[in-house]
């Protein structure tokens, strides 16, 4: 069963990483190297059963392919999730005995940053392995990713009023924020600065009286949020919180938001696009966070990152381009923009990972 899976979702390999001293339970999916080595995030979430785990890492491996491909990057795409509570089952222990995994791989998959991993944590997979990226700009790293995922995502959001409003005037604008994490704070920063009338809300009430205090932001129920008369509703937290039971309350003209798969199905996206609802497909907007760290592989420079980052408003204005072209959803033009690249690059055959020995070079490890 899990072979015809595979074969269904055209994944390459899939690693799964035990180590009983360290209690460690992980899954590594590598899905596409044509474009290069496997970049993806390191999620670590205490999954109910084994095979929630293989689901979610398969879905959001698939998904980073994408991205990548989407973003103009030369890497593939990967993810791995680690099965634990982030609060309270992570050790220097798990975490080394993951970085061994990834470094057995010798670069097929490089380890980032996702839900429930930060900067300590790549910073003790990169003890066991260079094939890393998120640590430590001592190390040639970049650091915490989340403030380049939250302004890709406002370069998102751009071309999006650009064509749903006819401007780019973020301060004539009323925006509901879901999910005040790390990514979801610093979004909200970004707007406040540029004067949107803001409504936010969060599972954590702490989160949500910080944003109001400190932003000047609504407070809303977290139930209530998909109620709230605005412009745009801008999911940040987990998937698939735009589902048949949420999407008639929603009162908005646009979706921008840095979550991952914030459509339940695509045929929630066909519903959006005939009510009129501008979707922003959200592995074009957040693609920001990766195209940060995956410039670590060939020696980081934040300015380079900053103007890549930028890119994602024409990778957004080229997905309702071809949407309105062709009427189709914009999650369809998106993924054929993807994948006519991957079929593109993938006729060249060019060789997978070329870069991968220069960054090991360059930060002068193992």
């Amino acid at each position: 069963m899990l072979f015809e899976t595979l074969a269904a979702s055209g994944h390459e390999q899939v690693l799964f990483c035990h180590n009983a001293d360290a209690g460690l339970r992980a899954i590594i999916a590598i899905h596409n190297t044509t474009l290069g080595p496997a970049l993806g995030g390191v999620r670590i979430r205490p999954y109910t059963t084994e095979t929630d785990a293989i689901r979610d890492v398969l879905r959001l491996s698939r998904t980073m392919t994408y991205k990548n491909a989407l973003a103009g990057l030369n890497i593939g795409g990967g993810k791995a999730v680690i099965i634990a509570d982030p609060k309270t089952g992570k050790s220097e222990a798990l975490l080394r005995a993951f970085g061994h995994y990834v470094e057995n791989l010798g670069g097929r998959y490089i380890a980032a940053e996702d839900v429930g991993s930060n900067v300590n944590d790549m910073e003790q997979i990169y003890l066991e392995t260079s094939y890393v990226t998120g640590v430590h700009q001592i190390h040639g790293g970049s650091g915490d990713p989340a403030p380049f995922t939250a302004y890709g995502t406002l370069q998102g959001l751009l071309a999006t009023i650009s064509k749903q409003f006819g401007h780019e005037e973020v301060d004539k604008l009323s925006i509901a924020v879901q999910g005040l994490g790390h990514i979801g704070m610093e979004y909200v920063k970004l707007l406040k600065e540029r004067g949107a009338k803001l409504f936010v809300t969060d599972l954590d009430p702490s989160l949500i009286d910080r944003a109001a205090d400190e932003f000047g932001a609504e407070a809303v129920a977290p139930e209530e949020i998909y109620d709230v008369r605005a412009d745009i509703f801008a999911p940040c937290a987990m998937e698939g919180t735009i589902n048949l039971e949420t999407l008639p309350r929603l009162q908005v003209k646009a979706i921008c938001g840095s979550a991952n798969n914030q459509l339940a199905s695509h045929a929630i996206g066909d519903e959006l696009h005939r009510r009129g609802i501008l979707f922003a497909p959200d592995y074009a907007v957040n693609a920001g966070g990766v195209m940060n760290v995956s410039l670590e592989i060939d020696g980081y420079n934040r300015e380079r990152a900053m103007r890549l980052i930028r890119t994602i408003y024409h990778n957004v204005s080229k997905i309702f381009e071809l949407s309105e072209k062709d009427n189709i959803t914009p999650q369809y033009a998106a993924d054929r923009i993807a994948e006519l690249r991957l079929n593109m690059i993938g006729k060249l055959k060019l060789p997978m990972g070329r870069s991968t020995p220069r960054r090991r070079q360059l930060r002068g490890e193992h």
